[in-house]
């Protein structure tokens, strides 16, 4: 393709990645966005102005070089555009899939200023999935240096952390909880936004590809504890995320048919319930389902029990979004949201749950609302919604999904005397490099920051790896 112009490249249209039309992908749990062709990811580089000081850059946690791999796009070398990637992050078709670009590369792009910016996050998603099915980048290590590391967890941050080890020479073993690695990517995200397939080849082809070890149906604090661990090996991260869900404390909460959005989103994912009627995982999905929030959590609950009503062929099904602020401070991808209500997904908007009531066999049936309005703002800046008095009304449902956020689990702190921990459960880190109080064992992702973003918890899985290798080479003390 002949070299454009600054002005020919911002005439051409950002490129619209193919989607599943609603009315079919409510019907399965495939893909919904299908991914660029090579001829969508070529066109869409060219876009790329190739700033000078690419502000893009600032935007991504892992600092990525965008545009020397969008360049590489450009130049059709799709094998130097994944090797660019590569260097910073190692799981790059997870992310084009899950990441929020629109809030980080992509809302620092000039082009965004006075049109649309580039869409980083697709090209990106493409040369993942080229990588995954060309394997032309190929994980190495350096020489073995003698050191052990365990890392907690097999999530972003986990596998991050020990890629980056594993490259660096050092022995690592990944103690995973559940019986598959892949943390909240295999257990929270759902099929039609990230394959499990994906997942797995991504693990493979790079902590597998370095010999890492992972171990599943570990569950540190139970299985080893921290103590045990640090007696095994010369370092350890914490990776285990923020997997203990919150509920709302109003009247009402013990009925059968509420439950946290984890345990919802366990059952249709982890437990292949999303597979039915070949898996017929118990898994309850109401006629009439209420989602409590408007997180991407949420956004994946409601969206998964559509399809699960579509799949046992429930008619007259419902599936609302009860959430207490308004459209305006949802905190969803608006991606996400875009698709749920292309699909069907209902939005109560100012509007909060006060009691849930059931029947004599203690099952749900309904839930007592009240309206909302929007107030002051709140410590983190968004308006306060307050109860609009004399406004109470019935919401009938069958089942109710708690999708309002998540703690770390205290069960890996067991026997982990000097680990110090915030209020809300999260481990106190020293500084960036995700040093703890403990010695010699750091920490990262959402066990620190609370429930938050895949790549920002890949960056702190990054920075706590390279501090680690400078410890064990004794280039710094604790």
């Amino acid at each position: 393709m002949a070299a454009l112009t600054k002005k020919e490249r911002m005439k051409i249209a950002r490129q619209d990645m193919p989607v599943q039309a609603p009315e079919a992908r409510v019907q399965n749990f495939n893909e919904v966005a299908l991914g660029f062709t090579l001829e969508l990811a070529r066109l869409e580089a060219e876009r790329c102005l190739q700033c000078k000081e690419p502000l893009c850059m600032e935007g991504c946690p892992v600092e990525v070089t965008i545009p020397a791999f969008i360049e590489a796009v450009r130049e059709g070398d799709m094998a130097k555009a994944v090797r660019i990637m590569k260097e910073k992050n190692n799981l790059p078709a997870i992310c084009g899939r899950v990441c929020p670009q629109e809030v980080q590369c992509e809302s620092r792009c000039i082009l965004g200023k006075k049109g649309q910016p580039v869409a980083i996050g697709r090209i990106e998603r493409f040369l993942g999935d080229y990588e995954l099915a060309n394997n032309t980048c190929k994980a190495s290590s350096e020489p073995p240096s003698g050191k052990k590391v365990a890392v907690v967890g097999s999530g972003p941050s986990g596998i991050t952390c020990a890629v980056d080890l594993g490259r660096l020479g050092h022995a690592v073993t990944i103690f995973e909880s559940l019986h598959t690695p892949g943390g909240v990517l295999v257990y929270g995200i759902p099929e039609f936004r990230l394959p499990k397939a994906v997942i797995r080849s991504e693990i493979d082809t790079c902590a597998k590809a370095l010999g890492i070890e992972i171990l599943t149906d570990h569950v540190i604090g139970r299985t080893l504890t921290l103590d045990e661990l640090q007696e095994q090996f010369d370092a350890i991260f914490l990776g285990t995320g923020a997997g203990l869900p919150m509920f709302m404390r109003i009247p009402g909460i013990n009925f059968n048919g509420v439950m946290s959005a984890n345990e919802f989103l366990t059952r249709v994912n982890l437990m292949r319930g999303y597979q039915f009627p070949e898996f017929d995982t118990p898994v309850k999905v109401g006629k009439k389902v209420a989602v409590i929030g408007a997180g991407n959590v949420a956004m994946d609950s409601a969206r998964c029990a559509l399809r699960l009503q579509s799949l046992r062929k429930e008619t007259g099904g419902e599936v609302h979004i009860v959430y207490r602020r308004s459209s305006a401070e949802v905190p969803a991808r608006l991606e996400e949201v875009h698709h749920a209500k292309e699909e069907g997904v209902i939005f109560d908007f100012l509007t909060n749950p006060i009691e849930i009531y059931g029947d004599e066999k203690g099952a749900v049936r309904g839930m007592r609302c009240i309206r909302m309005e929007l107030g002051e703002p709140d410590a983190s800046g968004r308006r306060s919604p307050v109860p609009i008095k004399g406004s109470e009304f019935d919401m009938e449902v069958d089942q109710v999904v708690m999708a309002l956020g998540t703690s770390p689990n205290p069960l890996v702190f067991v026997n982990a005397d000097g680990l110090q921990r915030s209020k809300h459960g999260t481990v106190v880190s020293k500084g960036e490099n995700g040093r703890t109080t403990l010695k010699g064992v750091w920490a990262g992702g959402d066990v620190v920051t609370g429930a938050a973003t895949v790549i920002s918890a890949m960056g702190a899985g990054k920075r706590a790896a390279a501090d680690i290798d400078r410890y064990l080479k004794g280039e710094t003390d604790w």
